[in-house]
């Protein structure tokens, strides 16, 4: 068995392959997880979660629409918690590069979103990027009273950065980035975090690896990541699909 720990099956990107990746998840016994940004798409991963046993479901407001949030936001996940193939809040977190939202509205979002995790006793999937600096200062201030239960989705930054967030028990997402040309940095940064923080990804249909660069990302790609991992830390393609499936079972409670 592998997880695909971080994908978007209702993407349009994936209309015209949907209905092969899902046979081929069940064909293939993986697992995938279908993060939600905002609430039509988490209601969008609830109703492929619940019409495919291979697939859960993440609920959340992405950083790029927190400009929508609002104390509604808030009342519209929680009426969307019923599901019981719903494993997390997210994808929350920050994003700088882009900025589509204002600074403050985004960190008021995702504040608002750990607490809601912490009332419904789900763990967070984060999306930080060029937001490291705002984004520990808020897990600071907020860990120890809401017990945050955290998945770093799409990690690229440094080793430095990565301690910290072990630190905090967070799990590390990987995903076909490794795989790029221009991925030294991430080789060393993967082979410097422990097997059992890895959670391996594909953010499909985005960040397809090498050899398929240039097609839409599918779940099963997920598998050259684990491959890459393997290679960079010099171990058996096997047990790192052994540890990261546990890692996943563990950090989203799915038996």
């Amino acid at each position: 068995m592998i997880v695909d720990s971080h994908c978007h099956l209702y993407d349009k990107k994936l209309n015209e392959l949907r209905d092969d990746i899902l046979k081929n998840l069940q064909k293939d016994n993986q697992i995938a997880i279908c993060n939600g940004d905002n609430i039509e798409t988490s209601e969008l991963s609830i109703l492929l979660a619940n019409q495919n046993k291979n697939v859960y479901a993440t609920v959340g407001i992405h950083p790029h629409e927190a400009k929508n949030f609002n104390d509604n936001s808030i009342k519209e996940l929680k009426l969307l918690l019923n599901s019981p193939k719903i494993v997390a809040i997210g994808e929350i977190g920050l994003d700088y590069y882009y900025n589509f939202t204002e600074k403050s509205e985004q960190i008021n979002a995702l504040s608002k979103q750990i607490i809601l995790a912490s009332e419904v006793n789900l763990p967070c999937v984060f999306h930080v990027r060029d937001a490291t600096k705002d984004f520990l200062n808020l897990i600071k201030e907020l860990y120890k009273k809401y017990k945050i239960k955290g998945y770093i989705h799409s990690f690229s930054g440094s080793i430095e950065t990565a301690k910290i967030y072990l630190k905090y028990n967070f799990y590390i997402g990987i995903n076909g980035i490794i795989t790029f040309k221009n991925a030294n940095k991430m080789l060393d940064v993967v082979k410097f975090i422990p097997l059992e923080n890895i959670l391996i990804e594909t953010d499909s249909p985005y960040l397809t690896p090498v050899p398929y660069r240039g097609a839409p990302n599918r779940p099963e790609y997920v598998e050259l990541v684990a491959k890459k991992i393997a290679e960079i830390k010099n171990i058996d393609i096997e047990k790192v699909k052994e540890i990261t499936t546990q890692n996943a079972k563990k950090f989203f409670s799915i038996k």
